[in-house]
């Protein structure tokens, strides 16, 4: 048996080898260094099904090191996954299931796209609190629905990354005792060996970090490896972090253990070598000998039997317990009530109110009916207004609650969002002023790239936030979050679009939307006199009109839509015909159909865009020879209603813009010392 275990070892690292060297790219390094461990771990512990890759009992496995796929497809192929040969001969070509990187959707098995080194870190631990969620919500005595773990693969880099530490931190906080991580502890990184700016005693961090650590010294010792995995099972109070002391490139002549074995094919000699060392077939490629295939074939039937033991529990679950069943399906296909436009609050007409405010109304008015909505700040709930109320914080043993405290952890709020998305159930939001979403990109991007859906609600939403100055007042990054493909970005321009806004963001489910919230008071239009802000589903719509033909067309978003309509009224006062156009969101409009887009935006005459941000972009809506207004400097810190006075976001302002007559006034940044 141990003979046939290092023949399915080695055979992993030579498909490894054979894929990076066709495709002349890749990273053989760390899928021969974590192939005993990967082994260990699919084969003695990891509960899952390759013919029922999605069923909800199984166990989660992350490879957040992304850059080593070929471990992950490797054991894919091996264990009987719906992943081919040819899928590993096309490793990192045009259409494969195998991009260079795991991508999720692509191939089946893979639980989340990972690379950016960190994220499948924060996204594990998201799926790992997603399972408490479920646990404390729908298990009963007898019926362990949810027991599962997540288990992931980390490298040194995504240990050196700071997302990482922050959700190593609400994890170990949580007693997140479902988690198993192994740490691919080898001390290389692409440009040598991790002491160049890596000294820290991860072990001693980790448990600073409240988790549970064990040490493996030699990290191909298999027995040792299982000991250790086990020793983590055991520990259900705390996340445990194996680590693995690797050679990086294991088996390779002259690069094993070096950075030449991180990031490049071995080359053909080394290639040799590297095989004749493991026993392999030096000249043949891609070989999975029958002795394999036949150890993975007499497993499978005992992963399908664990997978129908438990649609077998879910059945009997499904009679003793209907209506929680009912329950569970509800969460699990994802879909809002049909009918959730019902429990819109009505916002009174003319009454100013923040956005950010009315969207705390709107979300704490339909949570009831949405019971798998969840979420929470990085430690801004007062300010962001997503609390809901009357419902328990999640805490340490304590997941029955929706409200997340995140901390100031951006970053790591981010990825675990993602984590949440995807473990299946959970409808996640997470919330920071406008100006921090730059500290969570990274899963911003990851998440539009899956297309799950993640809300995101970004308050304090321009220079309007006033005294806190240029450092809180966001400019650019409305402007940055639209440049993100697949992330629907909507910015309402009061409380009646900010209550459609957040259907918009239920309903959809092929990807993550932006909320743009205003920290300042704007007023709600009167729905009688305009038209309904159901507009707002369609991403832009006619707010107000004159008859044809137009003079301008003025777009605007968010609290200048308000000052649009000011403007319209000075223009029609001096005989110009003026149509107000509020586009809360790019991406809804431009998906519409053709003729809808006409209709609203028709050709003839000029435009204008009012947006109290950079107007980079806007030319695709205004054209060559029309009017952007917005800002191009960063802001200053002063009143808000001063700073649209200076800047020039008032009525008269942008009608003075128009007419050629106004412009606003210059601003060269504070007077430094008196």
């Amino acid at each position: 048996m141990a003979d046939l275990e290092q023949t399915i070892v080695n055979t992993i690292r030579g498909l490894a080898i054979d894929a990076v060297e066709k495709a002349k790219s890749g990273h053989p390094g760390l899928p021969m260094g974590m192939a005993d461990a990967a082994f260990v771990l699919w084969t003695r512990f990891l509960r899952h099904d390759p013919s029922a890759p999605d069923w909800p009992g199984r166990d989660r496995f992350v490879l957040s090191a992304g850059h080593g796929s070929m471990l992950l497809y490797s054991m894919l192929h091996i264990t009987g996954y719906d992943l081919s040969l040819d899928g590993l001969k096309g490793f990192r070509q045009w259409e494969s299931p195998t991009p260079g990187h795991p991508e999720h959707g692509c191939a089946p098995g893979v639980e989340t796209t990972t690379g950016p080194l960190g994220q499948g870190f924060g996204n594990a631990v998201g799926m790992a609190i997603a399972a408490r969620i479920l646990a404390r919500r729908f298990n009963a005595p007898g019926f362990p629905l949810v027991d599962n773990r997540i288990y992931a693969i980390v490298s040194d880099g995504d240990l050196m990354e700071g997302v990482a530490s922050e959700a190593a931190s609400i994890a170990g906080h949580l007693q997140l005792g479902n988690i198993v991580f192994l740490y691919d502890d080898n001390h290389v990184t692409i440009e040598g060996n991790t002491s160049l700016a890596f000294s820290e005693d991860v072990p001693k961090r980790f448990e600073a970090y409240k988790w549970h650590v064990v040490i493996v010294e030699d990290g191909h010792d298999r027995g040792a490896i299982a000991r250790a995995i086990e020793a983590a099972r055991a520990e259900t109070a705390r996340p445990s972090l194996v680590v693995l002391r690797t050679k990086i490139g294991f088996g390779a002549p002259t690069k094993q253990g070096t950075a030449a074995a991180h990031g490049e094919p071995l080359g053909p000699e080394e290639a040799k070598g590297a095989k004749k060392n493991l026993g392999l077939a030096e000249d043949a490629t891609f070989v999975v000998p029958d002795e394999v295939r036949a150890f993975f074939a007499k497993l499978r039937p005992e992963w399908r039997k664990r997978r129908e033991e438990w649609d077998a529990l879910f059945a009997r679950y499904r009679k003793a317990h209907p209506d929680e069943a009912a329950e569970w399906d509800a969460w699990m296909a994802g879909d809002p009530p049909a009918d959730i436009e019902s429990a819109l609050p009505r916002f009174e007409a003319g009454k100013g109110v923040a956005t950010r405010v009315s969207a705390g109304e709107i979300l704490n008015a339909i949570a009831p009916r949405v019971p798998q909505v969840v979420g929470g700040s990085a430690d801004l709930a007062p300010s962001t207004k997503t609390l809901l109320k009357g419902v328990p914080s999640i805490a340490p043993g304590a997941f029955e609650g929706r409200n997340f405290h995140f901390g100031v952890r951006e970053h790591g709020m981010g990825s675990i969002l993602n984590g949440l998305a995807l473990y299946g159930g959970p409808i996640p939001y997470g919330a920071t002023f406008l100006v921090f979403a730059d500290y969570m990109r990274p899963p911003i991007r990851l998440a539009s790239m899956m297309g799950i859906r993640v809300i995101y609600v970004f308050t304090h939403d321009s220079i309007f936030v006033g005294e806190d100055g240029p450092t809180h007042q966001p400019i650019e990054q409305v402007a940055a979050l639209r440049a993100i493909p697949n992330l629907h970005v909507i910015r309402p321009s009061d409380a009646t679009e900010t209550a459609y806004a957040w259907i918009a963001a239920l309903r959809r489910r092929d990807g993550p939307t932006a909320l743009i919230l205003s920290r300042q008071n704007v007023t709600t239009i009167d729905r009688q006199a305009y038209p309904s802000a159901a507009g707002l589903l369609r991403g832009a719509y006619v707010l107000a009109d004159d008859r044809a033909p137009l003079d301008w067309v003025i777009i605007a978003t968010g609290s200048e839509v308000e000052v649009a309509l000011g403007a319209a009224r000075i223009l029609r006062e001096k005989g110009k015909r003026v149509r107000v156009v509020s586009m809360p969101s790019w991406e809804i409009f431009d998906a519409q159909d053709r003729a809808y887009r006409s209709q609203v935006l028709p050709a003839g005459p000029r435009y204008a865009s009012v947006e109290a941000g950079v107007t980079f972009g806007w030319e695709r809506y205004v054209g060559r020879g029309g009017i952007r207004i917005g800002m191009e400097r960063f802001g200053a810190s002063a009143p808000y209603k001063l700073l649209a006075e200076k800047f020039g976001f008032t009525p008269q302002a942008v009608a003075e813009r128009l007419m050629g007559s106004g412009s606003a006034s210059p601003y060269a940044g504070c007077k430094g010392p008196a």
